[in-house]
């Protein structure tokens, strides 16, 4: 167990991010610089309007401490690898999807250990889990900003490799993805059953929130309705492997498939995609302005 804990499930997160990695160009990230509005909207909404929900979600519900601590910690985990998918499917802008979502997460290791302690002490106070604020910063740069980069480095310097083996990188990103989870909720199924009707509700209220906020904001700051659509999903779909990842760290050996404070990283899960794809039906039948000209 302790083997599954400290290697496989670091490693595979890991994978999961290079996978991301390998499908990202340089052009990506310079991207950012050439549609600043659409990218700082989308990068306030992931980074600073996501977490404050989450915060509010959790103290008006009378979230359990540990379930509060769990939904913030999944708040501070940049966009899921799946968010591009799900924007294409919104009609979304998936160049914009892909550029945000690699940027936040390289990123992550600066934004994600201070507000993780943070919200662990505020939350659980004295039952907080003994853990080392260093020790999350490490894991958070070896499990997502390293192997990004790299991902990145090989797709630049060896692009015929990096075509060659993306689509099974990601076929078997997609099945750690399953595993991780699918571990989570197997192992943790009758727990999962008795907290739904406690946490279940944030579940939802986080994406549905997040989403429309997106899209508030995208339009008050004049984004096109792809734009908007890319904003919604990156800011409502996160990387919820990571979060249950740093959940399995910060309880310092407790598997995460017995671990509380993994659990609304692993429900989620679910939660996300309901909403995404009930979001993906609003567009597709309200899509009007597609061809609207990219925000500067």
């Amino acid at each position: 167990m302790d083997f599954a804990i400290n290697v496989v499930i670091p490693t595979a997160q890991a994978f999961i991010m290079f996978s991301l990695g390998l499908g990202l160009s340089i052009a990506d990230f310079q991207r950012v610089f050439s549609r600043k509005t659409a990218f700082a909207v989308g990068a306030v909404c992931q980074v600073v309007i996501l977490p404050l929900m989450a915060f509010a979600v959790a103290t008006l519900l009378n979230l359990p401490p540990i379930m509060a601590a769990g939904l913030m910690i999944l708040s501070f985990c940049p966009g899921g690898v799946t968010s591009n998918i799900i924007t294409k499917l919104s009609c979304g802008d998936v160049a914009m999807s892909v550029s945000l979502t690699a940027v936040v997460s390289v990123l992550s290791f600066i934004t994600v250990p201070p507000l993780v302690t943070w919200a662990v002490l505020h939350f659980m106070g004295e039952a907080a889990p003994d853990f080392s604020f260093i020790d999350i910063a490490f894991f958070t740069f070896l499990l997502t900003t390293v192997p990004v980069t790299l991902g990145v480095l090989v797709r630049h310097f060896l692009p015929k490799l990096a075509i060659a083996i993306e689509r099974p990188v990601e076929i078997i990103a997609i099945i750690f993805w399953v595993v991780i989870v699918g571990g989570v909720f197997y192992g943790n199924r009758a727990i999962i059953v008795e907290l739904m009707p406690v946490l279940g509700p944030s579940l939802f209220i986080l994406p549905i929130g997040m989403m429309l906020v997106g899209l508030i904001l995208s339009r008050a700051f004049g984004l096109t309705g792809r734009e908007g659509k890319t904003v919604g999903v990156e800011a409502s779909i996160q990387n919820s492997p990571l979060g249950i990842t740093l959940a399995t760290v910060l309880m310092g050996g407790i598997s995460a498939t017995s671990n509380e404070l993994a659990m609304p990283s692993a429900m989620y899960s679910v939660t996300m995609y309901l909403v995404a794809i009930s979001f993906i039906f609003l567009f597709r039948f309200t899509d009007a302005d597609r061809r609207s000209v990219p925000a500067e």
